[in-house]
């Protein structure tokens, strides 16, 4: 996702008013938590994909693999989110620093589930890359790691934590 439409997620809460609460309205929150969801499975799909090729490639055992595409995963994951805090000429710590408390838990569920459900479809480990099998198995476990990592997104972001923080940064430095 270009930082553009990703900058562009951003939700303002109405003013409050007399009798009118300020919290976030739930489609913002949604709105807000999927784009983030998104953001961080583009991060994650890129180190994932590319750990299950190479490990797969070199017929490495299924820790390695899983090693290998979890280490990718949180590379990609936190250069995703670095990148554009960098371009806005945020000093390297800190876009560091950012990229770890938006991204870690999102992108630790989305590890966890997507290697489980690698692990529990039948022979998707052990299939060649050729196999449509790999790529069919692959494809499901990020959608359903996608699907485990929203709701957790929600909470941090209603909390102004979590993709929040990087939010929070674009907001007050531009």
């Amino acid at each position: 996702m270009n930082h553009a439409a990703h900058h562009g997620s951003h939700h303002h809460p109405a003013p409050s008013t007399p009798g009118r609460s300020a919290r976030p309205a739930a489609p913002g929150l949604n709105r807000t938590a999927f784009l983030a969801t998104l953001h961080c499975l583009s991060g994650c799909a890129v180190g994932e994909v590319l750990g299950m090729v190479i490990g797969t490639a070199l017929d490495l055992s299924n820790g390695a693999t899983i090693g290998l595409a979890v280490l990718l995963a949180f590379s990609f994951g936190y250069a995703f989110t670095m990148l554009p805090l960098l371009r806005s000429g945020l000093p390297l710590r800190k876009a560091a620093r950012l990229a770890l408390l938006a991204d870690t838990a999102s992108i630790a569920v989305m590890e966890l589930v997507d290697n489980l459900v690698m692990l529990a479809v039948p022979g998707a480990m052990d299939a060649p890359l050729s196999s449509p099998l790999f790529w069919a198995a692959l494809a499901f476990a990020l959608v359903v790691a996608a699907a485990a990592a929203f709701p957790l997104n929600r909470w941090l972001i209603a909390r102004g934590q979590g993709h929040a923080a990087v939010h929070a940064h674009h907001h007050h430095h531009h």
